[in-house]
Order: C-alpha cells, then structure tokens, then sequence
C-alpha cells in the first residue's frame, strides 16, 4: 500500500570552493538515497556543472526537471557539499513551485582538511541558504545537527524522519474521507466544519445510513463479495461464540463499505456507529471498522472526522495503524497515568490478543443479540503517539496538539479494548485540552512520530498545533 518515495535533490555549489566536494558529494547523497530504497531526481553532471546548481541557467534547468517528475516528487533535499550558491538554491525550489516539504543538510569539514583545495564552509553556506529561502517565504526542514554527512547515523535518523514529514504534510493536502451516517445525537464533541477541512485540502464524501442498509439489503448471503469478507473475519479475528447472522450482516457491512469507498476513491472514513447500526440492522460495525484500520485504511468511529484526520497523520508518519481511543479514566492515584479506552474498534495491531464479543455499553439499550461485533482485548505494552486536530470555527483554521508517552503493561480489569498510558506532565496536558475545548477523543499509535506530525501541520500545512512534551 505503501508508494516508492522519491526526493528531488539540490545539489549547492559555489565557483570559488572546490568543484570535487560538489561531485563527491552529489554521488555520496544519492547513493545514501538510493540504499534506503528512495528514488533520486537530480541534474546529472553533463546537464548542470557537477551536476549542481550555481547560475541561474542551472537554476532554471534544475527546477524544470523537478517540474517534469512533479508528480513523483514528495520531498526536496538541499545538499551543500561546499559553501553553495544561495540565491541559486532559492531561485530553483521556488521556480519548480512543487510545495512539498524541503530538508537543508550541509556536509562538515574535517579538521585536518581545511586548506583552500578541501575546505567546505558549509557550515556557513548552509545560513546563508536558510536566510535566502526565508526571504523568498519558502518554509524548510533542519537536520538534528547543523552539519551531518549522508552516511552518518545522524542522517539516517533525520532522512527517516524527513520522510515522514512528507507523508503527513502531502497525504493530509490530497485527503478524501468518508463519512457515513450522521453524527450521534448527544455527541455535540464531534461537530466540525467540512469548509474548513476542504480549504486544507481535505474532502469529505457523506453517504447516508439508509443508503448503506438499502444496498446491503440487495445483497444475497452467497454473494461473492460478502462470502470473501466473510472469510476475511474468520481469519482477522477469533468468532467463538458469534451468532453466524450477526456475522454475515457484518460481511455485507463491510463489502458494502469497500465498494462504495473504491468507487468514491475514498482513503479513511469516520463511521456512524451507535445506536442506529444496532436498533435497525443489528451488529456493531466495529469489527469491519478495526479491519480497515489494522490495514492502514484509517477508520473513526462516532462520525469522528477531525479525529481521523488524527488517525491517518499518524498512519503516514509511522506506516503503521492507528487507533481513535477516549482519554477515559484515571489509573489510580499515578498523575502521569490514564486509561484509554473504547468499546471497541481498535485495529488489531494494538492488542496483546483479541476476540470479537457483544458491546457491553449499548446492550443494555438495544439488547445483547443486536451488539456484536466489537474487538475486545488489553492493549499491548509500547511507545506511542497522540494527536488530535479539530476545525477551529471561530478563527477558520485547523488546530491541534501531538505529543508522544508509552503503553504500559499496568494491569486493567475491564471490557471493549483499554490500555494503561503514561505521559511526562499528563496533568498539564488534560488541562490544556480542558482549557482551550478540545474534545475527549484522541488518536493513537506504536510509534514515535510526534515530531514529523507536529513538523509537517505547522511548517507546510499552517496548522495552529501544541507540542506537549
């Protein structure tokens, strides 16, 4: 599911330094590039001097070719192997006009190597780069270290975490989210505003309940497709005990879903999922919901559609599933403890292990028999991220906050899927979220990826975000 990346590479030179440290340093970062399974667009040496950039006829043929591969390009890396033209630097990513994500690295010098036939001056060239790009109002990207070379362990880390930027800050831009059924009504948490969603890049395709039971309605028990999802469940999840009804109408749920999510080009959805589904068709659809998400086809529940934004930010930074979980309980007395919990729909990548069971909240209500479906389990022990955006209608824009603590493995006694999180100064963080209205929903994953979503929604998307940290 996952594309091939593929960088647009700057290559900075100035006359004055030495030409080898240009060409030496344009094949060192495309070979880095290319073993980390990256592709590479770059001038090759008969096109450009060295094949980098210094005059402004070297700028302007660098940024057509980053124009002609615009739609494989998902990222810019400025080199400086030495000193660098600024002014070319600039000219180039602002003439190609791809508005994706840029990273500036510059190489070091080497102490011994400081004479006019091998010193770089990169350290410097790379200010003088950063201060023309701000000029020309072009936001960029810094490696952890001012200067790191390609094959370093440092570079690593930063190229991983560049790369994550660029999935978040481009996949969040081009987003389509469906959005079945209404919100329920006593969740007001949950309104947000499509317009500014859509003036950020991100569309919404709304399909109504009715219009799902109608077509499901159409469907035969051995229907290709709902026979294929059935099987699908069997092999996702243990159904001991599951009435073999209740599992059939999950699986035209969710053929019904699929079709209409390929044939509206739909990446996630936010799903209607109380008490409708049960009082009139019978089953939970969290299962179907966890399924989706488990394959990185993000899904919220409870019509939740900033808190699948969440979801899927946090599903490209780290590439693997993400979870929409209540902030729920305290954990004892531990200030830096909470419990998240919901009923539940997390993928199964999130639990120790994992059965499919009746909803124990909205059985009382519609009755055992209408409620299954659900994925119930303790969430496994291990790092996590968080991160909640919503529609801020008063100022127009989007906000949010991310921040990054642990799953631990504290014992929890309790039904639907929990887990037991600590996070440094969890209390200030509940009280920012009280304070400045955010809801009680948040979205979750086992990674370490606050810092390219946070990185991409400020700096490329202008999003108004909270670091907790």
């Amino acid at each position: 599911m996952n594309e091939k990346m593929t960088f647009g590479l700057v290559v900075g030179n100035r006359g004055f330094f030495p030409g080898h440290l240009a060409r030496s340093g344009r094949d060192e970062m495309i070979a880095t590039l290319e073993a980390a399974g990256y592709g590479v667009v770059c001038p090759a040496p008969g096109q450009t001097r060295h094949g980098a950039v210094e005059s402004r006829e070297e700028a302007r043929f660098c940024a057509a070719l980053f124009r002609e591969h615009r739609d494989a390009i998902h990222g810019i890396i400025v080199t400086l192997p030495n000193f660098g033209d600024e002014k070319a630097i600039a000219e180039t990513i602002r003439s190609a006009g791809l508005n994706v994500p840029i990273l500036i690295q510059a190489f070091p010098d080497t102490a011994g190597k400081m004479t006019i036939a091998d010193r770089r001056d990169s350290f410097c060239g790379k200010m003088s780069a950063c201060n023309n790009l701000a000029q020309y109002r072009i936001p960029y990207s810094l490696t952890r270290l001012h200067t790191e070379t390609p094959s370093s362990h440092e570079f690593t880390l930063d190229l991983a975490w560049f790369a994550a930027v660029c999935r978040v800050a481009n996949g969040l831009r081009r987003l389509r989210i469906g959005a079945i059924g209404a919100r329920p009504a006593a969740f007001n948490t949950v309104r947000y505003s499509e317009k500014i969603l859509e003036a950020n890049g991100i569309s919404i395709e709304p399909i109504d309940l009715s219009e799902i039971f109608g077509r499901i309605g159409k469907r035969g028990d051995s229907d290709p497709a709902v026979t294929a999802k059935l099987d699908q469940i069997r092999a996702y999840v243990s159904t001991e005990g599951i009435p073999a009804e209740a599992l059939t109408k999950m699986a035209k749920l969710g053929a019904v879903i699929n079709e209409w999510m390929s044939a509206n080009d739909l990446d996630i959805s936010a799903v209607q999922c109380w008490t409708s589904m049960e009082e009139y068709f019978g089953v939970v659809p969290c299962t179907i919901m966890s399924m989706m998400s488990n394959s990185l086809m993000s899904s919220a529940c409870e019509v939740d559609v900033p808190g699948v934004v969440g979801m899927h930010a946090l599903r490209l930074a780290s590439e693997t599933p993400s979870a929409i979980l209540d902030w729920n309980n305290n954990y004892g007395d531990d200030p830096n403890k909470a419990v998240c919990f919901h009923c539940s729909n997390l993928p199964k990548h999130f639990f120790e292990s994992v059965k499919m069971d009746y909803q124990e909240i909205i059985a009382g209500t519609v009755g055992k028999l209408n409620t299954f479906g659900t994925c119930v389990g303790k969430v496994k022990a291990g790092p996590m991220s968080y991160a909640r955006f919503s529609t801020h209608d008063t100022t127009g824009r989007m906000r949010g906050y991310v921040g990054e603590g642990r799953f631990t493995d504290d014992p929890l006694l309790t039904f639907g899927g929990a887990g037991v999180v600590e996070i440094p100064r969890l209390q200030d963080l509940l009280r920012y979220i009280c304070e400045t209205g955010f809801e009680h929903h948040v979205a979750a994953s086992f990674s370490q990826s606050a810092s390219a979503v946070h990185e991409a929604t400020t700096k490329y998307l202008g999003w108004e975000m909270y670091w907790h940290r």
